[in-house]
């Protein structure tokens, strides 16, 4: 038997790379594990007062959003919520043709936000007699996104 001696040449920038690589491939995978898997989120945060728990967790954070379709337009009704609490009520897609036909619509929109953000619910909302209908249905959009945002786990 003959032995037949190889001969390896390695350089150097390559192991280099090579390294960098595997090591960036090792941690791109150990950052997907730690992403996906299922976890207990809350043993992160640190203990809380339950009473403090139950009323800062009233709503699922996020922005939901109502269609209120007015005639051949539509609008949407963005309601932002934090844990506790509504930060921001607006109207989004509202052009000038839905202002011109209805005229009622911005101002009433604006009292009815005020109120919202003051008392932080749409019980005991107040509007004029002259924009009943108005009122109604802007309160009955807002209302559908509080709807969305609502954390069933606050009923405890």
């Amino acid at each position: 038997m003959s032995a037949k001696t190889k001969i390896v040449v390695l350089h150097m920038k390559e192991l280099i790379y090579t390294g960098i690589f595997a090591a960036l491939g090792i941690l791109f995978i150990a950052l997907l594990i730690m992403m996906f898997l299922p976890g207990k989120k809350d043993s992160d945060t640190p203990a809380q007062d339950p009473s403090v728990t139950e009323t800062s967790s009233l709503y699922i954070p996020g922005i939901y959003t109502t269609e209120l379709v007015l005639g051949n337009q539509s609008i949407d009704v963005e309601v932002i919520v934090d844990r506790a609490s509504i930060t921001s009520i607006r109207l989004v897609n509202l052009n000038d043709a839905v202002t011109t036909m209805y005229p009622l619509l911005q101002p009433t929109f604006d009292s009815i936000c005020e109120q919202a953000l003051t008392l932080q619910t749409l019980e005991n909302i107040t509007y004029s007699t002259e924009s009943k209908y108005t009122s109604l249905v802007l309160l009955e959009a807002i209302q559908h996104s509080l709807d969305k945002a609502f954390n069933p786990k606050a009923q405890n």
